[in-house]
């Protein structure tokens, strides 16, 4: 596997599409810090990582509205293996004119645009979520 991390939003995305109830995926220190910023933003109920054989497993638990409505419409891939995106503080865009969020890899740790914005940190872009 050469993105992990794009092998990681395509299992939230096909989970979210089937309207799972969990995704279980390979774990990083990477896609961990990727979980925790889509729970705190209100993405995903929780998560959690456990040891299978030898594997360490990161277990993420979807979230859906009241009637069943995806909280997650859609959660894209923005810099790739082969196509690294890296942007200034002044240069983060917004996703959806702020209803959505993207995530950045910086300096100082992993952080969605809008924390690295006030910090005043650019870095690579590595998704988008809405």
């Amino acid at each position: 596997m050469t993105d992990p991390i794009a092998d990681m939003l395509t299992r939230v995305r096909n989970a979210v599409q089937a309207k799972h109830a969990k995704v279980d995926m390979p774990t990083s220190r990477l896609k961990i810090e990727i979980a925790r910023i889509l729970k705190d933003e209100g993405y995903i109920t929780h998560f959690k990582t456990s040891e299978e054989g030898g594997r360490n497993t990161l277990t993420v638990f979807l979230k859906y509205g009241p009637k069943g409505e995806k909280v997650i419409s859609n959660i894209e891939r923005i810099s790739r293996p082969g196509c690294r995106v890296y942007v200034s503080k002044t240069d983060i865009p917004r996703v959806l004119g702020g209803l959505g969020i993207n995530i950045l890899t910086t300096s100082h740790g992993i952080m969605t645009g809008k924390e690295a914005r006030k910090q005043g940190f650019g870095g690579e872009l590595l998704c988008n979520v809405y």
